[in-house]
């Protein structure tokens, strides 16, 4: 027996998360789907995913980087922030896959240190926030069984709910509407305990309506690979995840503020978990480390992860 479930996308969320486009930052965030426990639920029932991220990096100073109207110079992030999630699969098939919807919210804490740029000189500031984040809503999760390989469909959209205000540095929403079409292939094999994952999706942005700035389109990759070992009543697994994050297209709007401002991130790290699987039911914790190797035009630091999921099984096993 092994892990039947899986989440999905979370909710990301962060004001000031790194990647891509106003802020150096974005949606797309390390580490979300990465792993077996990623994969889209197969077991009609639900899904109950609470995660924590804490996330440390920053940017030089040589950087010009624009956050809610303003550009500053080089930047210093700390981010804490907790996701709680729910999932629902359907017992009907959809195009001959299994269907899922669900949706995560945030609570994002948010500490940002960086010189601001204005007529008079660079200022430096600091503040600190907290409060609700924005929220990603999962309409359509569609996974496909053959064998020991799954085929998953996933179209997240990040909803602006999270506390936003120009001029401020740190915010923890956004304030702008995203999508982010994923597809996902795993093989896991039961009898080797082996599994490898991989995600590949495509964030597109709309229109900061306070800033009139877009934020470029982010093509984003995660993958995995883990060893299950038999531990107990359970299952430990042991493995690492890698990802590359590359901005494909400029941000709109910005030359006002900034040059062609388009930001790269990539990393990989150590993934390590338990699982316990209790018939219909299932219950998986995972920590993840992703330290960032290369990055361009956005913070450096690392991410880490701790996932627990709780899957309630209704329908056959």
């Amino acid at each position: 027996m092994y892990w039947k479930g899986g989440i999905a996308l979370m909710a990301s969320l962060f004001s000031l998360t790194t990647q891509a486009t106003e802020g150096g930052i974005g949606y797309y965030v390390p580490g979300t789907t990465a792993t077996l426990i990623d994969r889209v639920p197969v077991q009609t029932g639900w899904v109950f995913e609470p995660m924590y991220m804490n996330y440390s990096g920053d940017l030089s100073a040589t950087v010009d980087v624009p956050i809610a109207g303003l550009v500053t110079a080089g930047i210093d992030v700390r981010i804490n922030a907790f996701v709680p999630g729910a999932l629902y699969t359907f017992e009907n098939t959809v195009l001959g896959a299994k269907y899922t919807a669900g949706a995560y919210l945030s609570w994002t804490d948010v500490d940002v240190r960086g010189r601001v740029i204005s007529p008079l000189g660079s200022i430096s500031r600091s503040e600190s926030e907290s409060g609700l984040g924005d929220t990603t809503l999962l309409p359509v999760m569609l996974a496909w069984v053959d064998g020991n390989w799954q085929y998953n469909a996933l179209l997240p959209i990040r909803a602006p709910t999270g506390e936003y205000e120009t001029g401020r540095l740190a915010n923890p929403g956004l304030n702008y509407w995203s999508v982010d079409p994923t597809f996902g292939i795993s093989y896991a094999n039961l009898e080797s305990g082996f599994n490898a994952t991989f995600f590949g999706g495509l964030t597109i942005n709309d229109e900061n309506d306070d800033t009139d700035y877009r934020s470029g389109r982010m093509l984003h990759f995660d993958a995995s690979l883990q060893q299950m070992i038999k531990a107990g009543s359970g299952f430990m697994t042991v493995g690492v995840s890698a990802f590359l994050g590359n901005q494909i297209s400029d941000d709109k709007n910005q030359g006002r503020l900034v040059g062609p401002f388009q930001t790269k991130t990539a990393g990989i790290g150590p993934a390590i978990g338990y699982l316990l699987p209790m018939g219909k039911d299932n219950i998986v914790v995972e920590f993840r480390w992703l330290p960032q190797l290369d990055t361009k035009n956005t913070t450096e630091g690392d991410y880490y992860w701790l996932k627990f999921v709780y899957q309630l099984g209704t329908g056959k096993k």
